[in-house]
């Protein structure tokens, strides 16, 4: 572990150069034309340390990067995305820049960081030992701040070829991994009515908001927020004017599990709600589309074993669980292995804030290096 320890202190300077340059290269996902500037760059930093990068188009968002190294036939996968929520021009509002310990810049937390400590993690092993019979694959995407409606196919095929899937999310607090996160929702429902004069014939109308209004405390009494579950409804809209009753309303709501099981018994109940009001109809439409990543024994082994690798270099890795999704649900719920939060120590996901913390880039790196060094397979 010292080998990859002084690895990673002499590179500290690429890895600080990667991730500004990446940085550097705004790439919002509802613009694929800036998203492939950032993965041609990319790309050729990664053909640039031995990988062989396949790019894979999307309809809808910038190309996908498939990046391998090693042709061993056992596959560890390495996974995140390079897109991310600020528009062109944030760079000019949060600019790139070191202060106090810490490297500030839209996207650096999420996560260009994570994928400049998995390319020199990766650097590490081949350089200190290589691969033997292994194989490393990392997939960087670009839509999964967009839910990876293009990428998702791609995702769980690479992960069905691999013995375990480490995600490089931004870390917990204090650089905890994730060893559960809540499956994440989005249910559309329609509530209809009839309409009416509200005053000469009131009587006549049926209220598609007063129906939503019923649906909405119907939906509050699905919760069980001790036990992980919500559904948060957070836009409402309905009617047309003061004067006349409401022939349609419609909720969008954000539902969040911990459990399969929970997320199964919340989309059956949400689907087969009635209306309360004669005359009135309810439509719900949706679903989960992030399963929850659940913390099984593989989990817990895969993090144990990722606990004791870090412990020879002095770090207590801790682990976590995180309310929001990332790809690492769709692997974890095909049955493999995943650990996420192997991105950077920082802060301020989303928020002007954003940066990661630079001391703890190396350890962080030799940590990852360690890790995939104890997965790979032993020489024959």
């Amino acid at each position: 572990m010292n080998t990859f320890l002084d690895y990673c202190l002499a590179n500290h300077d690429w890895l600080l150069e990667l991730i500004e340059t990446l940085v550097a290269i705004e790439s919002p996902s509802d613009d694929p034309a800036a998203v492939n500037r950032c993965g041609d760059e990319l790309a050729a930093r990664l053909e640039s340390i031995g990988a062989q990068v396949t790019r894979v188009p999307s309809a809808t968002a910038g190309a996908h990067l498939r990046a391998g190294f090693g042709a061993g036939s056992r596959q560890i996968l390495l996974l995140g995305h390079f897109d991310t929520v600020w528009p062109i021009g944030q760079l000019a509002r949060m600019p790139l820049r070191r202060e106090a310990g810490r490297l500030y810049g839209p996207g650096v937390f999420d996560m260009k960081a994570g994928i400049a400590l998995a390319m020199l993690a990766t650097r590490a092993v081949i350089d200190r030992g290589g691969l033997d019979d292994g194989r490393i694959v990392m997939l960087w995407t670009t839509d999964e701040e967009t839910g990876s409606r293009t990428s998702r196919a791609l995702i769980e095929a690479e992960a069905t070829k691999s013995e375990a899937v480490l995600v490089f999310e931004p870390s917990l607090p204090g650089g905890a991994l994730k060893t559960s996160r809540k499956g994440v929702g989005q249910f559309e429902m329609i509530a209809r009515g009839v309409s009416s004069h509200a005053g000469l014939d009131a009587g006549k109308g049926v209220s598609a908001v007063r129906e939503l209004a019923r649906q909405i405390v119907a939906i509050d009494d699905l919760q069980d927020p001790e036990n992980g579950v919500t559904l948060t409804v957070g836009v409402i809209s309905g009617g047309t004017r003061a004067n006349v009753v409401p022939a349609e309303a419609r909720a969008t709501i954000d539902a969040r599990a911990i459990t399969r099981a929970d997320a199964d018994r919340v989309q059956r109940t949400m689907r087969s709600l009635q209306p309360y009001l004669r005359g009135a109809s309810v439509e719900v439409t949706g679903g989960f589309d992030r399963p929850p990543l659940e913390r099984t024994a593989a989990v817990e082994r895969l993090f144990m074993q990722a606990k004791s690798v870090a412990a020879q270099i002095g770090v207590d890795l801790q682990e976590g669980s995180a309310g929001g999704g990332s790809d690492g649900n769709f692997t974890a719920a095909i049955g493999v292995p995943t650990l996420d939060g192997f991105g950077a120590i920082g802060d301020g996901a989303h928020a002007l804030h954003e940066h990661v913390e630079i001391d703890a880039l190396v350890s962080r790196a030799a940590a990852i290096a360690g890790l995939l060094q104890s997965l790979k397979p032993p020489k024959p």
